[in-house]
């Protein structure tokens, strides 16, 4: 069965046109698959071969010749200068991300992959939304008439990192994590490692918030009063988690085959050793919605994109993680 992805445009002014072209010359040769572009065809014009398509389907015959695009009915800002946003972009921006939910959510497409976006540049533009993992959950909440609880894994330099926390201060990490909120953040990384990633029977680990995981309480009380009672709960349920697990080795010891995939108390624990692992291929991937969602693990890179210094590496690794995820996730519904 062939596959067709859509890769929203991101930022125009960041690094998405020139990784996204990087992109098609990697991927051009395939037969059993392609990508289109929603967004604006004079953004990607001066990198590669660009075919304007009227309807994702087209993208299959296109691709070999080309990049398929399907413009965007908000145009873009003129002349384009990578590396300076424009909040003029913005609506373009948010129409590419709109349409691409909404052709997942028809299952017109296998998976969407989302480009960079800079929310302070959207926010300017009266944008909404916390972030982009938010926007696209609550488009698929209006769409299934859902509450969408959103997860966000880092997958890179084998490991799997799901987020307890994610953009919030240190000092209120504590005082946020709570017992059900682990809960349901673990079953929804259970459930996507079983339909998503292809394991019947996931090993999940809990990392600690406190130095040692605590040491049974004299170096906090986190450990005991809430991570290890939402792990005692999963396991009545029947998900193999184990208890909090001290932060400065369980990554060690997932690299060495003891788990499968770990639940992080807060971003930077759970970030920094996919990041030094592997830093250029990581790839941020969102559970818990009806739709396959993965994302380049970086940000815009204005001043790489005025310079024309970019690596594709992340939206190349993105890309083939929605192809696998895709895979996994019809094989376990027929």
């Amino acid at each position: 069965m062939s596959e067709l992805l859509a890769v929203t445009m991101g930022d125009p002014c960041g690094c998405g046109p020139l990784i996204t072209a990087q992109a098609w010359s990697h991927f051009r040769s395939q037969r059993d698959f392609a990508f289109f572009v929603i967004g604006a065809p004079e953004a990607y014009n001066a990198h590669l071969p660009v075919i304007a398509i009227e309807r994702p389907e087209d993208a299959m015959a296109a691709f070999v010749s080309g990049l398929p695009v399907l413009p965007t009915r908000h145009a873009i800002s003129s002349p384009l200068r990578p590396g300076q946003p424009d909040p003029d972009n913005a609506a373009a921006i948010i129409e590419s991300i709109e349409r691409a939910t909404d052709l997942a959510l028809q299952a017109r497409i296998s998976a969407l992959v989302t480009n960079p976006i800079s929310k302070e540049n959207l926010y300017k533009a009266g944008f909404q939304h916390p972030g982009h993992t938010e926007f696209i959950a609550s488009l698929c909440s209006v769409f299934t008439s859902q509450p969408m609880r959103p997860v966000m894994m880092l997958a890179g330099g084998g490991l799997k990192v799901a987020l307890a926390t994610i953009h919030i201060p240190l000092r209120d990490v504590v005082t946020t994590l709570n017992r059900d909120d682990l809960i349901e953040i673990a079953t929804l990384t259970h459930q996507a490692l079983q339909n998503e990633f292809g394991l019947s029977r996931p090993r999940l680990a809990f990392t600690g918030v406190n130095p040692h995981a605590g040491e049974n309480g004299t170096i906090g009380q986190e450990e005991l009063e809430i991570i290890n009672p939402a792990a005692d709960i999963l396991r009545e349920r029947g998900i193999n988690m184990s208890d909090a697990r001290p932060g400065d080795t369980i990554f060690h010891e997932m690299l060495s085959g003891d788990f499968d995939a770990i639940i992080a108390m807060t971003h930077d624990q759970g970030l920094i050793p996919v990041k030094t692992l592997d830093f250029w291929g990581g790839v941020n991937i969102t559970l818990g919605l009806p739709i396959i969602r993965t994302s380049p693990d970086h940000g815009t890179a204005y001043e790489a994109s005025a310079a024309g210094n970019v690596r594709a590496d992340s939206l190349i690794a993105a890309i083939n993680r929605a192809l696998e995820m895709s895979a996994h996730r019809r094989g376990s519904n027929v």
